[in-house]
């Protein structure tokens, strides 16, 4: 074949190619389109609609024009109508007077934005990175905010995390990798710490996870004292329950460089630990305290990307999950009643 033939045919090559993409690209740009322009799948309510009791907010996740904003459902009828509000959160953490809300913002921007109780935003900041956890004491007068500045899940080797408890409209207490680290009762200082995950106890103190040393722990945290002391190893993501008689949190079930996280309960008056055999295998995520006796937690859907739901699971160590909410992410509970007042 000639030079010329074979410019040609070159040419040819390139010109079906780049119009084959192009198809591609604009039936893909429709399919995006038309799915942002669908209504929700779930039946939608005002807000005055969701009967007064527990309610469970979260970030709704199905694929149309409301993906990625908080919405809202009874308690008691986790499948009606959800009630949509005007936040839209990557993670969310809720109570009667107010909720943490974390976002990104066109994709390189990250914030946490402080929201009163009807949803609207009071006050935001800068986080240093991709968002990953967020909590409010139960008098929502504390916010703990974690985020990767390395990674993008705890699954990644090297990650590093930024976790920062504040005083809603008062001071911040800053980074508690900054905080005294006891491990087993000796003060450490390890360069290669990380702390993530903050459940709080009431306004002065907490749980969450340090990583250190190729071992995570449960940490117990003093704002005052300015001190993070150990509980146990092998836990990540803690939540209190609440009567805050016990802590739920994530174990590595298979030690490796691949991490097999199954959830566990500990009971803090005697430190026993009951492993919940019916969790999935590789859930990751900090779960919430739907009642004493129920955890709740997000999980990828099979095949659908972007797409979460949120399982049940009752603490007992048998038990199997249960679909409650689909289209659902980050979920929190609004309790009537502070914790250790639920009888």
């Amino acid at each position: 074949m000639s030079l010329r033939a074979r410019v040609i045919v070159f040419v040819a090559v390139v010109a079906v190619v780049a119009t084959a993409a192009t198809a591609y690209a604009v039936r893909d740009a429709r399919r995006f389109q038309e799915r942002s322009n669908r209504p929700p799948k779930a039946a939608q309510a005002p807000i005055t609609a969701i009967p007064d009791g527990p309610r469970i907010a979260f970030r709704h996740t199905g694929l149309d024009s409301r993906y990625g904003t908080v919405a809202l459902v009874s308690a008691d009828e986790p499948g009606g109508a959800r009630a949509f509000t005007g936040a839209t959160c990557d993670r969310v953490d809720a109570t009667v007077d107010g909720a943490s809300c974390l976002r990104t913002e066109r994709g390189v921007v990250f914030e946490a934005d402080q929201l009163s109780p009807d949803w609207t935003v009071v006050d935001t900041h800068r986080l240093p990175g991709i968002p990953s956890r967020t909590r409010m004491s139960e008098d929502a007068s504390l916010v703990a905010t974690t985020s990767f500045v390395s990674g993008h899940s705890y699954m990644t080797q090297g990650f590093s995390t930024v976790t920062d408890v504040r005083e809603v409209g008062g001071r911040d207490h800053g980074n508690l990798e900054k905080f005294q680290l006891v491990i087993d009762g000796r003060e450490v200082s390890p360069s290669d710490r990380n702390v993530w995950g903050v459940t709080f106890r009431d306004d002065r103190g907490f749980f969450a996870t340090v990583g250190t040393g190729g071992s995570t722990y449960l940490v117990a945290g003093d704002l005052d004292r300015r001190t993070l002391t150990t509980v146990t190893e092998n836990a990540e993501c803690p939540s209190l329950s609440p009567d805050g008689n016990r802590v739920a949190f994530k174990v590595d079930v298979a030690p490796g460089a691949q991490k097999v996280w199954q959830l566990a309960v500990m009971d803090l008056a005697t430190g026993r630990r009951t492993e919940l055999s019916g969790s999935p295998r590789g859930i990751d995520d900090q779960v919430e305290w739907l009642d004493d006796d129920t955890l709740l937690y997000g999980l990828p859907r099979d095949g659908e990307a972007g797409v979460t739901d949120v399982w049940s699971l009752d603490v007992g160590r048998e038990t199997r999950p249960t679909l409650l909410i689909e289209d659902a992410w980050s979920p929190t509970v609004i309790r009537d009643e502070p914790r250790g007042n639920n009888s």
